[in-house]
C-alpha cells in the first residue's frame, strides 16, 4: 500500500510541478556556470547505492571543495540556491526517486555513504526502510543550515548537536510506522513548506 502511495502521489506531483521545475532550472543555468541537476550517490535500502537528483543550489563541483554538512552561510552556496534552499525547491526532483523506487516519500533521509559506513550495529536498521523525502527529523530540522551558520567546524557541530536526535526519530520510524503515520508526515510537510 506505500508503494501504491508513493506512485500515486509522486506521478501527480511531477506532473504538477513540471513547469516550475523547468523554469527553475532555467533559473539555475543563468544565474551561476554548471549543470542545473545535481546528482550524488547515496544509500538506500538495503546498504544499496542510488544516484539522489537535487535542483544545484552550489557551485558546480562543491562536493570537492567541502564537506556534506552546508550552513547557510556556505560560500559554496549560490545567490539563486540559497533561496531553492529555503524553500526546499531543490528537493522537488526527488520525485524521480520515489517513482524509480529508490525512495519513498516518507522515511529517513538518504546519507552519503561515508556517514554509512560509521553506523552503529542500531543505526543500520535505518536501511531496513526505503529513504524519504520527508519524516519527523525532517520536519524538526528544517532549518538545519540555520543552526549550523557561523560554525567553524560544521561537521563536528553536526555530528554532536543534531544527528544524534535525527537517528533517534529515524529509528522511531522505522519501528513504528504504518500508512496513518506517513500520512500524517505528508500533511504536516506540505503545511509547514506554504507556512
Amino acid at each position: 500500500m506505500k508503494r501504491t502511495l508513493d506512485l500515486l502521489l509522486s506521478a501527480i506531483g511531477l506532473i504538477a510541478v513540471l513547469p516550475l521545475l523547468l523554469l527553475l532550472m532555467i533559473a539555475i543555468r543563468l544565474s551561476s556556470p554548471g549543470p542545473a541537476l545535481y546528482s550524488g550517490i547515496r544509500i538506500g535500502r538495503d546498504g544499496q547505492p542510488f544516484l539522489i537528483y537535487k535542483l544545484r543550489t552550489m557551485v558546480h563541483e562543491a562536493d570537492k571543495l567541502g564537506g556534506s554538512e552546508t550552513p547557510d552561510d556556505d560560500p559554496r552556496i549560490t545567490r539563486f540556491g540559497a533561496f531553492l534552499r529555503r524553500y526546499k525547491l531543490d528537493e522537488l526532483p526527488q520525485l524521480i526517486n520515489v517513482l524509480k523506487g529508490d525512495m519513498s516519500l516518507v522515511g529517513p533521509r538518504p546519507e552519503v555513504m561515508e556517514e554509512v559506513a560509521c553506523y552503529t550495529d542500531e543505526e543500520e536498521q535505518l536501511l531496513q526502510v526505503r529513504p524519504g523525502l520527508t519524516d519527523w527529523a525532517s520536519l524538526k530540522y528544517r532549518h538545519e543550515g540555520a543552526l549550523l551558520r557561523g560554525c567553524s567546524d560544521p561537521h563536528k557541530t553536526y555530528h554532536e548537536l543534531i544527528r544524534p536526535d535525527k537517528t533517534r526519530l529515524g529509528l522511531e520510524y522505522v519501528h513504528h510506522h504504518n500508512l496513518l503515520i506517513d500520512c500524517k508526515i505528508i500533511l504536516q510537510t506540505v503545511r509547514v513548506l506554504f507556512q
